[in-house]
């Protein structure tokens, strides 16, 4: 069956994010949606053919017709690699948790084929004017980064936060761009001992609109 691929391409044709969808289905947890989409799990028959009334779709279409299919080699529809957006990331808890996967978003095969990537909804001010409360950014997974790059770190066992790394022959510091937050400075024992985590570099934004 390709129920699952068929839901996010539907959602995805009229618009809708995972929350969205799920709030119009009576959910309260956007989870439900991520794990249809993922395969991990289906919906039952009466919310199958819910979802199928919702979209205008035949529960046969909605089950058993690869939506989409024809289209995938129009530019709109284009296929790339799905990879999950985080509503945080925390120590402890693994990258892709699904309890913490808010929507998906699409990247290229190029891209995928240089390594592993997730993206993560930035919270806060602490970015702008570049980056913004509400706006998504694809990171990378990677454990250091080039000065002046913009990463993604956990420090002391908080969530992460989006900063630019600044490197010293002594320690580093992550800048905002809002001039309002002060650098975070840390020296090599500092590193160590808190500790300061990169987990990734920031390679887009998707900004919200």
């Amino acid at each position: 069956m390709y129920i699952g691929e068929n839901i996010r391409y539907l959602r995805i044709k009229h618009g809708y994010s995972q929350e969205e969808l799920a709030k119009a289905l009576g959910y309260k947890s956007y989870t439900t949606i991520t794990k249809w989409e993922s395969g991990v799990s289906e919906p039952t028959l009466k919310m199958t053919n819910q979802i199928a009334t919702f979209f205008k779709v035949s529960v046969n279409e909605l089950c058993y017709t690869r939506m989409g299919f024809e289209l995938s080699n129009s530019p709109k529809y284009r296929q790339g690699v799905v990879i999950n957006v985080l509503g945080r990331v925390a120590a402890g808890i693994p990258i892709n948790a699904v309890e913490e996967i808010i929507d998906t978003e699409e990247i290229t095969e190029e891209m995928a084929r240089t390594g592993e990537f997730f993206g993560l909804q930035i919270h806060g001010d602490s970015m702008e004017p570049k980056i913004s409360d509400g706006d998504v950014v694809i990171v990378r997974q990677q454990d250091d980064a080039e000065s002046g790059e913009i990463v993604i770190a956990l420090v002391n066992g908080d969530e992460a936060t989006c900063k630019r790394l600044k490197k010293y022959a002594d320690g580093i510091m992550l800048i905002s761009n809002n001039p309002k937050y002060e650098p975070m400075v840390f020296t090599e024992k500092e590193i160590v001992e808190k500790p300061v985590k990169i987990i990734g570099r920031v390679v887009e934004l998707r900004a919200k609109f």
